[in-house]
């Protein structure tokens, strides 16, 4: 069985951009394909189901053209569906991800037999978010194509298990493609995902900070001014535990005891109420450790690859120490 992504050979690196509420869009996706790397969105990112397509649209359109005036076939993207009985566009965008033919498919909150059979019926793959590995033996039951381990650290809605530990104990039964989530932000992190045993790397916060990602200036300084300290872990806001700017948290008031108390999973809420919160309370992950600046995604992803051959090379010099 194959755990190498059959898309590899068209990736200047092996890392996705992942899917971030209120922050991933149309002109940062296009820009990381473009530029050899997955870029992906979150169907909720759009208001409504129709301007879901639109999107849908214009990555297809923009990505067809550049491939048309450069001859080179760009990454391909993604988007990411919550499949949790709350949301009540689930079904509606997943007939618009078959009907334009979307490559990947990143699910969250419930893998379902059903939709992967559809996604495989015009050759699209499935990549299923887990944190634990009762919800990666249910995924593989489903037939994913892959895994995305979120780990202890990640951005967003994120596990606590060790990557390492988390890595092993999933590949010891998956042998599809893995991917790495959790404090992966620079080329360095990416090879260290790579000699974990992932065959991707999955990045969200480093990505917060590129000149074409929708966040606003104020919640990229407060990326560049974090540490891995300032992150805090809490079901307060969403229902799912999740990990974020806890800058943000005290600016809008709450308070300790609030953060220890768990909200109700709701995504059909995440369409008005909750999407007025997240602008204010802002996501990330312990790796902002690494972030000091802004760059475009052409820019980061030069970087990136720099970083990751560098570290390959040094990777190379001590095998030869020790050979």
């Amino acid at each position: 069985m194959q755990n190498t992504p059959p898309f590899i050979d068209r990736l200047s690196l092996p890392a996705v951009a992942a899917p971030m509420f209120l922050i991933s869009g149309p002109k940062m996706v296009i820009e990381c394909c473009k530029n050899g790397i997955v870029g992906t969105f979150p169907a909720l990112n759009q208001r409504t189901s129709e301007g879901f397509e639109e999107w849908l649209i214009e990555i297809k359109e923009a990505l067809a053209t550049f491939e048309a005036e450069t001859g080179k076939k760009p990454a391909p993207f993604g988007v990411n569906l919550i499949v949790h009985h709350s949301n009540p566009r689930v079904e509606a965008d997943l007939k618009l991800c078959v009907k334009h033919q979307v490559p990947l498919i990143i699910t969250s909150l419930g893998a379902v037999s059903e939709l992967v059979d559809a996604v495989h019926s015009y050759g699209g793959l499935v990549y299923h978010d887990i944190i634990k590995k009762r919800h990666a033996e249910k995924a593989a039951e489903a037939g994913v194509d892959g895994l995305i381990l979120v780990s202890a650290g990640a951005g967003g809605h994120a596990g606590t298990i060790n990557p390492m530990s988390l890595v092993s104990e999933i590949r010891s039964f998956f042998k599809k493609t893995l991917l790495l989530s959790g404090c992966i932000s620079t080329g360095r992190d990416i090879a260290s995902a790579m000699q974990m045993g992932a065959d991707l790397a999955y990045m969200g916060t480093r990505f917060i900070n590129v000149e074409e990602s929708k966040a606003n200036d104020e919640y990229r300084q407060m990326i560049i001014d974090a540490g891995a300290s300032d992150i805090v872990y809490t079901a307060a806001i969403s229902g799912v535990a999740a990990n974020f700017l806890g800058a943000s948290l005290q600016a809008m008031g709450i308070t300790e005891e609030q953060l220890k108390a768990t909200a109700k999973v709701d995504f059909g809420k995440e369409l008005n109420t909750e999407a007025k919160a997240w602008k204010t309370i802002w996501s990330a992950g312990q790796g902002v450790t690494s972030i000091h600046d802004v760059q475009p995604v052409s820019q980061l992803v030069k970087t990136l690859k720099e970083e990751f051959k560098e570290a390959i090379e040094d990777q190379k010099k001590v095998l030869e120490q020790f050979s």
